[in-house]
């Protein structure tokens, strides 16, 4: 599809600098500009590049003003950054405007479907699911019995959706998610073998929640696994039975949480972080890549290492421990020079 400056001016509320009528038709960076194209310029570090980008359509702050001959037309606005941003979202609902049913497909004659409702061919809906208005449902999804998605949600390809599950409104679901999987419950008997317990619970998650490509929610084994409102979950996180995570927390890639901890609210969790079962940790909590969290943590707190501890303290002994076999030498040192002395 392709776009002139006055209609990308437009959405922006931006001003045009050059020529109004030039089209574009894709997106690139600024250096990889080509002819058709539109970029943006927001880091001053990547300002050289205007003068040389064969981009079409440049998005700018108000405050630039090109110091030697451009070809590329500008579009002036407040914040290019935040401007891109908006134009990247509204490209994407474009892209992904698609409504009806394909076939093949099964929808369960209970099942309740908004309007403007795009369900992808190959996808199962099963019985008494319930889903809201304007709602994405791309092929080869399953959706099982009793489920809830809200509206303005999109599930990507591949996602399974287990019976129970309640999604909120514009929500992302993203490919081969699995939602409401049996939690991880088995109790071993006198002989060590182990048998399942039962997991009857569900999982709820609320409004405006990421979940990456590849994650996995388990219900729970009683009541509800729950993601509150605005969290961000990154591509292959494994989050257990009875986990909570407080709103607007975002966890990175290959994290795993176990059964019935609660991460509170704006907590950011770096890539790789294991966390224990049933502890509490605070609001506002960072915690750094690769981190092992065993203990409750309280609000505000910055932890790395495994067992995690705190950040400062972590910094402060890995000086000493990259440097331990010459301190080890120097304290050998030291020692044979304290004996020669007795």
């Amino acid at each position: 599809m392709n776009f002139t400056a006055q209609q990308i001016a437009g959405i922006l509320e931006g001003d045009i600098v050059g020529d109004p009528e030039v089209e574009v038709s894709k997106l690139s960076k600024i250096e990889e500009g080509t002819e058709g194209s539109l970029t943006f310029l927001a880091n001053p570090k990547y300002k050289s590049y205007i003068y040389s980008t064969k981009a079409s359509i440049t998005i700018v702050n108000k405050t630039f003003e090109p110091e030697n001959d451009i070809t590329t037309t500008l579009i002036k606005v407040e914040d290019a950054y935040k401007s891109f941003s908006k134009l990247l979202e509204y490209y994407n609902q474009v892209k992904l405007n698609k409504h009806g049913i394909e076939q093949p497909s099964f929808i369960s004659e209970s099942a309740t479907l908004g309007e403007d409702i795009y369900v992808g061919a190959f996808t199962y809906i099963g019985d008494n699911v319930s889903i809201g208005k304007n709602v994405k449902i791309f092929p080869n999804t399953y959706i099982g019995d009793n489920v809830t998605i809200g509206d303005n949600t999109i599930v990507f390809s591949g996602a399974k959706i287990y019976s129970e599950s309640v999604i909120g409104n514009h929500c992302v679901i993203n490919a081969g998610v699995i939602i409401g999987a049996d939690g991880f419950g088995f109790v071993p008997d006198e002989n060590g073998e182990y048998s399942k317990v039962p997991q009857t619970g569900n999982v709820i998650i609320e409004d405006h929640v990421d979940v990456g490509a590849a994650t996995t929610i388990d219900r729970a084994t009683l009541g509800s696994t729950i993601i509150r409102r605005g969290v961000k979950l990154d591509n292959q996180i494994q989050i257990a039975h009875n986990v909570e995570i407080g709103r607007n927390t975002v966890i990175a890639a290959q994290t795993g949480i176990a059964g019935s901890s609660k991460i509170g609210e704006n907590c950011q969790i770096g890539g790789q972080v294991g966390i224990a079962g049933h502890i509490t940790i605070g609001n506002n909590v960072r915690v750094q890549a690769q981190s092992g969290i065993g203990r409750h943590v309280k609000d505000n707190e910055v932890l790395q290492g495994s067992p995690s501890f705190n950040y400062g303290d972590w910094n402060k002994s890995y000086v000493y421990f990259k440097n331990l076999p010459k301190i080890v030498k120097t304290i050998n040192e030291i020692e044979k020079k304290v004996d020669g002395n007795y």
